[in-house]
This record gives C-alpha cells, sequence and structure tokens, in this order.
C-alpha cells in the first residue's frame, strides 16, 4: 500500500493501558445477542442454538459445538473483564459474521437486523463506558440497507458489519444509497470475511478456508470496492478490512499493475488505483508485530486499529502486546490502540469518547 504520514496521537506510557482517561479500544470482537437464539425472532434452532457443555455456554450450529469459539460468546460483562485482563478497555461489539442477514427474503431480513441492532443497542446503553456496537444491514436487499444504517447509529450504534462475500463481494451498484449513508453519517464499517465466501476444495484441508480463504475473501471484497469507485466517491467512508486488510496488502501491487496496463483491470475509476486502497482502514489481526508496522508505514498510523477477534481461535489472545511489539514512536502506537477508535466512535455515535480506567 502507499505510504502515507502517520496521525497525530497524544502519547501515551508503555507500561499503562490507559493514559491521560484515554481508553484501549478493541474493535473487532464478537457477540451472540440473546434475541437471535430465544424467542420470536430466534432464528432457525436446527441451524444454532446454545446450551451448556463443561459448565460454559456454547454456541451449537447445525447439531454441532462451535469450537472455534474458544472465549466468552454471550455474557458482555465477562467479555469486558477478560479484555480488561488483556489490557484493554472498551469493546466495539459485533454479530457472529453466521448470524448476518444473508440468504433471507427482505422482510426475514429486516427483522434479523432489527432485532439484533435493537438487543447490541441496548448493551451499548447498558454499559457506554466500556462498550460500542456495530449492527447489521440487509445488504441483499440494497433499498433496505441505507434505511437500516441509518436506524442503526439513531439506536447508538456506531456503525455496521458488512460480510465480505455479501451483494457480489460488496460490489452491487445498488448499494450505492448504503455507501452514502455511511459516508455522511461517519459510520464504521467492519468488512468480515464470511468464513466460507471462497468455496475452493483445496481449502478443505489443514483449516485453510479460515487461514487461506477469509483473507482472500477479504481481498477480493475489497478489491471490487476500490476498483468499483466506492472510496474514490465516498472519500470519507470509513471502511475497516478486518484480520489487517486480509491478503490486500500484499496484491496491492500487482491490481494497481493490472489498473495501469490491462484494460479488463481498469474498474471504473478516474485516479490511480493506490490512491483509494490508502482510504482503507484496517485492524490490527495479523499474528506478527512486523505486518502491524507495515501498515503502519503504508497506511498510515490514523488507519489501523486494535483488533482481537475475539472470542475466537485465529483471534489475537494478547493484541496490546503485538502492537507495543511493532516498535511504533509513541505517538503511532497511542493512536493505534485507542485513539483512532475513540474518535471514530465519537464522531458515529454522537457521544463522547471511551474513557479510560
Amino acid at each position: 500500500m502507499p505510504v502515507r504520514s502517520r496521525g497525530d496521537a497524544s502519547v501515551r506510557s508503555r507500561g499503562d493501558a490507559s493514559v491521560q482517561g484515554c481508553a484501549v479500544v478493541d474493535v473487532h470482537s464478537h457477540i451472540v445477542v440473546d434475541a437471535l437464539l430465544e424467542g420470536p425472532d430466534a432464528v432457525d434452532p436446527g441451524f444454532a442454538s446454545s446450551r451448556i457443555v463443561d459448565g460454559r455456554r456454547r454456541l451449537i450450529v447445525r447439531g454441532k459445538e462451535l469450537t472455534s469459539a474458544v472465549g466468552e460468546f454471550f455474557d458482555p460483562v465477562a467479555m469486558v473483564a477478560d479484555a480488561a485482563s488483556a489490557g484493554v478497555d472498551h469493546l466495539v461489539l459485533s454479530p457472529w459474521v453466521q448470524l448476518l442477514p444473508e440468504g433471507l427474503a427482505a422482510g426475514a431480513a429486516r427483522r434479523r437486523c432489527e432485532a439484533q441492532n435493537a438487543a447490541l443497542a441496548a448493551l451499548v446503553a447498558s454499559d457506554p463506558v466500556h462498550l460500542s456496537a456495530l449492527g447489521a444491514v440487509p445488504t441483499e436487499h440494497p433499498g433496505e440497507a441505507a434505511r437500516a444504517l441509518d436506524e442503526a447509529i439513531d439506536a447508538g450504534l456506531c456503525g455496521v458489519e458488512l460480510s465480505a462475500s455479501s451483494a457480489g463481494y460488496l460490489g452491487d451498484e445498488g448499494l450505492e444509497p448504503l455507501w452514502a449513508r455511511a459516508e455522511a453519517r461517519g459510520a464504521l464499517v467492519l468488512v468480515h470475511p464470511s468464513t466460507r465466501g471462497i468455496p475452493l476444495p483445496a481449502l478443505d484441508r489443514h483449516y485453510l478456508w479460515n487461514t487461506v480463504g477469509n483473507p482472500v475473501e477479504t481481498a477480493v471484497a475489497a478489491a471490487n470496492l476500490a476498483l468499483g469507485g466506492v472510496l474514490e466517491r465516498h472519500r470519507g467512508l470509513v471502511v475497516v478490512l478486518a484480520h489487517g486488510g486480509g491478503a490486500l496488502p500484499a496484491l496491492t501491487g500487482r491490481l494497481g499493475h493490472g489498473q495501469r496496463t490491462v484494460a479488463a483491470a481498469r474498474g471504473t475509476l478516474s485516479s490511480p488505483l493506490g490512491e483509494s486502497l490508502a482510504r482503507f482502514h484496517v485492524d490490527s489481526i495479523t499474528h506478527d508485530p512486523r505486518l502491524v508496522r507495515r501498515l503502519v508505514d503504508d497506511l498510515g498510523a490514523e488507519r489501523v486499529l486494535l483488533g482481537s477477534d475475539r472470542p475466537f481461535d485465529m483471534g489475537d489472545p494478547d493484541p496490546v502486546s503485538t502492537v507495543r511489539a511493532a516498535g511504533l514512536d509513541p505517538a503511532a502506537e497511542a493512536a493505534v490502540l485507542g485513539g483512532n477508535a475513540r474518535r471514530l466512535i465519537a464522531r458515529a455515535s454522537g457521544r463522547p469518547a471511551p474513557a479510560g480506567r
């Protein structure tokens, strides 16, 4: 990605998780709300339910325990406590991606969003010091998506989570009203892989559907957004790519070369592709401090946000230490650990930025 100047941020001590009232914020943390498992808005219990296994509530998917969820998935109080033990003050909760309204008729998709967003908004209202949240919108029904985003922000959420493979890998032209509303409202838009968006048999072994397939799915969605001109038309749009941008950082040179030399690869842009790619935000979930530093060098510190992907096995159990090990200067480190997220949350939600301990 093109090198960008690093953003300003208040200097923080490396030995304390919060300085001068500034919170450490995890922007990528998932939760399953009870409204989707119980009551009139519950999903098909044959798809998802919960039960107690070995003294802990577990998510059951198609009759089997979701073993990739290795931490707390339901109780926000326990999640906040777990995060605090890792030096994180504030969680931005988002749905488990498979509970986003994919493959549903318009009415059912709308109800799934409304139930999930109302439950998330209630959690935020119950503990705004420690919690923010991203809601769901029916991207497969573009006429409903912009309205759902407005309602989510009005309810107190700070943005939405989108499945990377939804609506033609987010390349559906009908989504233009959604991007316009997201830009106007200052919403965070987290693009997250669906977990099975690259259906290649070669990925069925060795957990490659996750370790390789998920990053590729994110890169495909990002390339569609960039080459389709979404970030050129909406320069204030805040799109956060999960897992450090997935495979996108390794492909920016190849994508740029294609745009310059191959007619079929030029997209609809009027400016070099690199300008659009540099407008993405990413989280820090790379499992390699060197890659965190590379993201900061390429995008600028103001576009990299702390993330954990809790409660999953492929998440970062100690994201604060990963960022600290990147060797960033104090201002850049402070921005990544929380300064960027606090600014974006306050902009989207209209409420004060999360405070420290």
